[in-house]
This record gives C-alpha cells, sequence and structure tokens, in this order.
C-alpha cells in the first residue's frame, strides 16, 4: 500500500513525464501563444493530471488582461469553476484556484464574478493538510469583494 508521499511522489512523476510528452507533442502542432492557450483550455475536459497542466499552463497565461479575456472568449473560466466544483482532489482544486487567481489580477475577473464563481469558490471543499487552498478561496473572495463594491 501507497502512503501519501509516494502517491505524490508517483503522481509528480507522472505528470512531469505526460508533460514532456506532450509538450513534444504540442511544440510540432501549435504555435506559440493563442494555439498553446486553446489547447490549455481543452485540457480542462480531459482526465486528471492533464487537468492540472491545463490549469497551471492558464495561470500563467492569465497574467496579460488580453489572454486573460481570451481565457474567458475560449470558455475557460467556466471550465475552471466546474473543475473545482467537481475535482476529486485537492491537486486538482488548487490548480484551478491558482488558474482563478491569475485570471482576477488582470480585467478579466468580472467574467469569474458574473459566472457565479464566488458560489462555487465558497461552497469548495477544503483539505485539512492544504492551506494554500483557503488562502486561495481568500485572495478570491477579496478580489470579489472589491468587484461587488464597484458594481
Amino acid at each position: 500500500m501507497f502512503n501519501q508521499v509516494d502517491q505524490q511522489s508517483l503522481e509528480k512523476d507522472t505528470e512531469k513525464k505526460i508533460g514532456w510528452v506532450l509538450k513534444a507533442l504540442f511544440f510540432g502542432t501549435a504555435s506559440r501563444g493563442e494555439n498553446v492557450m486553446q489547447q490549455s483550455v481543452s485540457l480542462l475536459k480531459t482526465k486528471d493530471p492533464l487537468k492540472r497542466m491545463g490549469a497551471s499552463r492558464l495561470a500563467r497565461f492569465a497574467i496579460h488582461d488580453e489572454k486573460g479575456m481570451k481565457i474567458i472568449e475560449l470558455g475557460g473560466v467556466q471550465l475552471l469553476l466546474n473543475m473545482l466544483a467537481f475535482a476529486k482532489d485537492d491537486l486538482t482544486r488548487l490548480e484551478a484556484l491558482k488558474a482563478l487567481i491569475a485570471i482576477c489580477k488582470s480585467d478579466a475577473a468580472a467574467a469569474i464574478y458574473e459566472a457565479g464563481g464566488t458560489e462555487v469558490i465558497e461552497s469548495t471543499p477544503v483539505s485539512d493538510t492544504e492551506l494554500d487552498s483557503e488562502t486561495c478561496k481568500s485572495t478570491l473572495a477579496n478580489r470579489f469583494r472589491e468587484l461587488k463594491t464597484s458594481y
């Protein structure tokens, strides 16, 4: 029987190997930028650990306002909220939260708020061992309060 550390180590190893395969695949099929962003949104429709990889990539794209808006246009915000609501593990929820925080730092934050992000985020279970989740939820809640007062 695996203990928690072995399972996480194995999972990270698997993610890394799958990541290299996907990078090689995407490198041959996509130009940098928009195509990679579309593929990252598409990864949110797959199973873990690919979902987490897609969310992580979107978090890196979302730091730019125009890319944050493109993520919204591609349906990424709704997919991230669904990922957050229906994830079976803490790591997946945490990656979705981190991507939503990155989007909230741009002008695209209102789209998350309008898509019902507040309710989804507030109802997300938090692991006892994962303090990052609670910090992320708090950051998003504060951002939504700011938006609410500006409407």
